[in-house]
């Protein structure tokens, strides 16, 4: 099979701007799968590096990393999936395969892991993500999304929804019914984090700075208690009444305060992107707390993800937008002006 000619949208400089660009995915090998892209959801990580925040962007970039579509062409060997299958692909496409992290189905954390666009593959080319018509990727690195689950759906289970999942399961929500959650923001990764919560039993505050979001967090997304984080005696009223936090803000903020809201033996997982996280090493003596990190998940996790979601009936909240709409959409997200994810319809609009 010879290479083929993609459609796209990319950022040529600094200034993230989007417009149509085209160039050639690599033929489609013994073990890959080719997707032609219904669906790409919209994610911060867009426009870090459409707009170079980290220093390392490889200009045209192709961003998309909340990709969903249908398998029109497979491998010789890939065994997983058939023609007509849908199915996801999320911020990776590439890992060494053979560490202890793949091994173990961590393959977020190989050493030699490839993000979806922006990152080097093994060929050396520059990869592109789902701002795009079609993707051509390993066959390890796709999920199967169940045909009754939408599409448009399902696409940012793969950022959004893996990077709340993931913390979630290991550090056994889904196993404990009855205890309490704390979420802090209400975005496209908090959202989805509630959902979880409520689908795993447990008692959900929201934390927000923003009252606006009361109404949506309570009687639309489930929520059983709403917070004003600015608040002081509401927050101190909640001292040591959770048994975890996920963080998900994106702007920097103080820990201690929602450090002294866990009780003994608490946790708080921050997958927020803020710059820095400062707290007095007292709030975790004292009541015994951790503080711990994550980031998507690896790819058996990843799959269990979208088959919870497709079995309860788990759908993100998203507003389904054009390609051509993609600049000011990003424009919007940079605002918090999104309840809670957009998604590209690529299948439609981009022509």
């Amino acid at each position: 099979m010879n290479s083929e000619e993609c459609l796209a949208w990319a950022a040529r400089d600094v200034s993230g701007h989007l417009s149509p660009y085209k160039f050639n995915r690599r033929a489609v090998g013994d073990d890959d799968v080719y997707v032609k892209i219904t669906h790409c959801g919209v994610c911060y990580a867009d426009i870090v590096w459409t707009r170079n925040k980290h220093g390392d962007s490889m200009y045209p970039v192709v961003p998309g990393h909340e990709i969903a579509g249908i398998v029109t062409k497979v491998g010789s060997n890939v065994k997983r999936f058939n023609v007509g299958d849908h199915v996801g692909v999320g911020t990776y496409v590439n890992s060494c395969r053979h560490c202890e992290y793949c091994d173990d189905g961590l393959e977020h954390q190989c050493s030699k892991g490839v993000f979806t666009f922006n990152g080097v593959d093994s060929d050396g080319t520059i990869t592109k993500g789902g701002y795009s018509n079609f993707i051509v990727v390993h066959e390890r690195y796709c999920f199967k999304i169940p045909k009754g689950y939408p599409l448009a759906s399902a696409a940012p289970l793969l950022c959004a929804g893996i990077t709340v999942y993931s913390p979630m399961i290991r550090h056994k929500m889904n196993q404990q019914p009855g205890k309490s959650l704390g979420v802090i923001g209400l975005g496209g990764l908090g959202h989805m984090a509630v959902k979880f919560g409520k689908a795993f039993g447990l008692n959900v505050t929201v934390f927000s700075t923003s009252i606006s979001k009361k109404d949506e967090a309570l009687n639309v997304l489930g929520a059983d208690n709403f917070v004003i984080s600015s608040d002081q005696e509401q927050m101190k009223g909640l001292t040591k009444t959770l048994d975890f936090i996920i963080d998900t803000a994106s702007g920097d903020h103080p820990f201690d305060p929602y450090l002294a809201l866990l009780k003994t033996f608490g946790i708080l997982v921050a997958v927020g992107a803020g710059s820095e996280i400062k707290f007095s090493p007292r709030s975790l003596f004292f009541g015994l707390r951790t503080i711990s990190g994550s980031i998507v998940g690896g790819t058996k996790e990843i799959q269990e993800m979208i088959d919870l979601c497709a079995e309860k009936g788990i759908y993100p909240k998203i507003e389904v937008i054009p390609i051509d709409y993609a600049n000011e959409a990003i424009e919007r997200v940079i605002k918090s002006d999104v309840k809670y994810r957009f998604v590209i319809d690529i299948e439609n609009s981009l022509k």
